[in-house]
């Protein structure tokens, strides 16, 4: 009999009306977010057991994770300290030895077992003598009629919330597979060797083997990126339709002289990006593309060469970036490009405002110029006319909305999107698959070696003498630490602070400054001028230099407690070097010194790609981590594995636009 009437659309229906659901299991499976039967279907278990075989209590083993079953001889709660802490504990028998199953803090679970009772556990012994497992899983076995959905077979374990038990839940699931997977909808055919959408929940809820559960994985994947992708593709097509681009694409009246002032030819892979955003900046439709380019690729030029395209058409120009450091040196190289070609270049961020008087202000709105700025971009007295092109950089430190919000300045302008920090293609498809993509793969000629070492902290005092030699030999230095200052921090990171005023005195009477977040905006300034021109020899900083410092002269990067940072963001520290001619070195310090730390840090000694770095990133972080999910916009995917699904997005991808394209009206 089926659990409930099945209504017009049955998936919609309300969980609470299945039979053997009442108020309180309603409330639970809500609290694990799941209102509908369709919200059911897609409760993914967290992973299998395969109860075919159990192993003897006899044969665990110390720290490896198994599933054993006896029947329980002793139970009880000791208490200790005056009632404030306890144990619960079972003893479970299975004819071969016995295991002491506890639970510290936790005096309820006693009223769910009972002497005799036949126990599944599942854990990792902590020792052997006892067998003991601490805060295992476990569930009694009881001879029903469905016993053979917890026996006997691949069992699924889902998460669960307090008093909502494992083996109930199965059984509901069970009856909900059984009664509405036919009535789920097929978002697109399977293809061959690939089950039915329905087919699917079957198999991942109540798999015959274990291939079964990653076949299905698969394709539930498949149909959330699909669903992504027709997202995207028709949030581009809807805005092409409306659209009418500006034209953009130039005269070369001021790119010629300006490629002839700058002392050095483009790359290949420079004049091939350029010609792709010449064509989108003259085409249809406002361009709405991403530049990739590793550290050092020269996204800059790139940058100003695409400005100028719209500059020479009559139009002004917005440059957003994520630090005020960062827009301040684009202002200082920008300023010197763009000014003797007669372009004005003007400076906002939230605390300084080039030609900020109120009476020019609106006059300066009205000018043909190139506009430079942080987040005050995005404020509503920033409204410039005539805005054709918006140029974002590093674009994974802004929101999806501030992006959006900043092309509402114009109508329609073209949007650049730029970042330095290699983005693996999984994440591309997912975060810009409605951009159009373009790479500079190939940095300038011309540069020294950058190569990287991974160090434990008792090689520093020869890594302050190598330090000490390079800046005898004109060079200069960064240093890295992940803070600013030592309160509340764990033993053994450092910070900016306390670090620089050790080693003004350990790299004396070379000059050495602090650079952080907290400096007042003059400040940061200030000793950023003062390390560009050689005046200071030592820049110790925390991530604030991550992005857009450029001084060619800095040939030795020092990156302590190297462990708290993330790869793609220690590539980006490491491209503050190796931008002049002359050989670099980065030196990854850290104190835990660990394998899983030395794999990550040993990926960087191993390679200067940052495509490279980022997958690797990815597949040790995942995308969440690595990104940020509320910041970057990352989809809430159930199934979908942005750091191994490439084939599947592909794919959805050519799916997506295949449908469009049959139904163009959609």
């Amino acid at each position: 009999m089926p659990t409930a009437p099945v209504p017009a659309n049955p998936l919609a229906l309300p969980i609470a009306q299945l039979r053997g659901v009442g108020a309180e299991r309603a409330a639970q499976l809500n609290r694990l977010d799941l209102h509908t039967v369709g919200d059911l279907l897609l409760h993914r278990p967290r992973r299998y057991e395969d109860r075919r075989q159990f192993r003897p209590i006899v044969q665990l083993q110390e720290g490896e994770p198994a599933l054993t079953r006896g029947h329980i001889v002793a139970q009880g709660v000791k208490r200790f300290a005056r009632g404030r802490k306890s144990v619960f504990e079972l003893i479970l028998d299975d004819g071969s030895a016995r295991l002491h199953c506890r639970w510290w803090n936790l005096p309820f679970m006693e009223r769910y077992f009972a002497i005799g009772d036949d126990v599944l556990v599942f854990g990792k012994p902590l020792s052997l003598r006892p067998c003991t497992m601490d805060h295992p899983e476990t569930e009694v076995v009881v001879n029903d009629a469905e016993s053979q959905l917890h026996l006997n077979r691949i069992v699924p374990v889902h998460s669960l919330t307090e008093g909502l038990p494992q083996r109930w839940l199965r059984g509901l699931l069970w009856r909900a597979v059984r009664d509405f997977a036919p009535h789920v909808a097929e978002p697109q055919p399977a293809h061959v060797g690939q089950p039915s959408r329905a087919e699917a929940i079957r198999m991942l809820h109540f798999p015959e083997r274990l291939d079964d559960v990653e076949i299905a994985r698969k394709r539930m994947a498949l149909d959330e990126f699909v669903a992504l992708q027709l997202a995207m593709q028709k949030r581009r097509r809807a805005w092409e339709s409306r659209a009418a681009a500006l034209p953009c694409a130039g005269t070369n009246q001021l790119i010629r002289p300006f490629l002839d002032r700058l002392g050095f030819q483009l790359t290949v892979a420079q004049t091939t990006v350029l010609r792709e955003i010449r064509a989108d900046l003259g085409g249809r439709h406002p361009m709405r593309r991403l530049l990739q380019g590793d550290v050092g690729a020269g996204k800059t030029v790139v940058a100003a060469c695409a400005a100028l395209m719209a500059l020479e058409s009559g139009r002004s120009v917005a440059l957003m970036d994520p630090t005020e450091i960062l827009a301040e040196q684009h202002f200082n190289t920008f300023r010197g490009w763009l000014e003797p070609l007669g372009i004005e270049v003007h400076l906002l961020t939230g605390s300084r405002k080039t030609n900020a008087s109120q009476k020019s202000k609106r006059r300066t709105l009205q000018t043909r110029a190139l506009f430079i700025g942080t987040h005050a971009l995005l404020e509503g007295d920033f409204t410039p006319e005539n805005l054709g092109l918006i140029i974002i950089d590093e674009q994974h430190k802004f929101g999806v909305a501030q992006r959006e919000r900043l092309l509402r300045k114009g109508h329609y302008p073209h949007l650049l999107v730029m970042t330095a920090t290699p983005i693996p293609r999984t994440l591309g498809l997912t975060l810009y698959g409605d951009l159009d993509v373009s790479v500079i793969d190939q940095l300038p000629a011309g540069r020294g070696r950058l190569r990287t070492h991974v160090r434990t902290s008792e090689t520093l005092p020869k890594v302050i003498e190598f330090i000490r030699e390079q800046l005898a030999q004109g060079r200069q230095a960064y240093v890295v630490y992940s803070r600013v200052d030592e309160e509340s921090l764990a033993a053994g990171v450092k910070a900016v602070r306390a670090e620089s005023e050790k080693l003004g005195v350990a790299l004396a009477p070379f000059r050495v400054a602090a650079l952080h977040g907290r400096l007042k905006s003059a400040e940061k300034e200030s000793v950023m001028a003062a390390f560009r021109a050689n005046e200071l020899q030592v820049l110790v900083a925390t991530t604030v230099i991550e992005v857009g410092v450029d001084v060619p002269n800095a040939t030795v990067m020092l990156i302590e407690n190297a462990e708290q940072f993330g790869l793609a963001q220690l590539h980006q520290l490491r491209g503050r070097i190796g931008r002049g001619a002359h050989d670099s070195h980065c030196i990854l310090f850290s104190n835990a010194d660990t394998p899983e730390v030395r794999k990550r840090l040993e990926v960087l000694a191993e390679t200067n790609d940052g495509f490279k770095v980022a997958e690797a990133d990815l597949l040790l972080r995942g995308p969440g981590d690595l990104l940020g999910r509320d910041q970057s916009g990352l989809p809430n995917l159930r199934f979908g594995d942005l750091a191994r699904d490439l084939p599947l997005l592909e794919q959805a991808r050519e799916l997506a636009a295949k449908s469009l394209r049959a139904s163009p009206s959609s």
